[in-house]
């Protein structure tokens, strides 16, 4: 199984359809030693990109994707790893059931700068779909935009 972590935007069930159509949801998951953060604030179209930063007192909700060849292509071009948009690496996501590795992508792009608050509610309505915790999503709706 190839697993994919999704955060941000990701998680909606409806984007990843369209995005890895022959990828499954196979449960949630915790990033621990991850927290969620924005930059490249000078590439984005509406401001600041999500990225995830090692940090290791916090944790990012994430859901998992059994990923298909095909769509981790796919997933590659959606992120711009060519460009050098993003780098896929490898991570080790906590489920209820043990710990599993997958892949996510991190912004290869300076850390700060605000996203736009279209960007950061669309976010926060991902995470709500994907069931990730009350105050979870609270603190995306609360943070600090353009």
């Amino acid at each position: 199984m190839n697993l994919y972590a999704a955060y941000g935007g990701n998680l909606d069930p409806a984007v990843m359809e369209q995005r890895a159509p022959h990828s499954p949801v196979v449960g949630v998951g915790w990033l621990t030693g991850w927290r969620l953060s924005f930059g490249g604030e000078d590439v984005g179209a509406e401001g600041a990109l999500a990225t995830i930063v090692e940090e290791p007192a916090e944790r990012v909700y994430v859901m998992l994707y059994d990923l298909d060849r095909y769509d981790l292509d796919q997933l590659d071009a959606w992120e711009g790893t060519d460009a050098g948009l993003y780098t896929r690496l490898r991570v080790r996501v906590a489920t209820e059931t043990g710990t599993r590795l997958a892949w996510t992508y991190v912004l290869d792009a300076y850390e700060g700068g605000l996203p736009s608050k279209r960007y950061v509610m669309a976010m926060a309505d991902a995470a709500e779909r994907a069931g990730a915790p009350a105050d979870y999503v609270a603190d995306l709706r609360g943070r600090p935009t353009a």
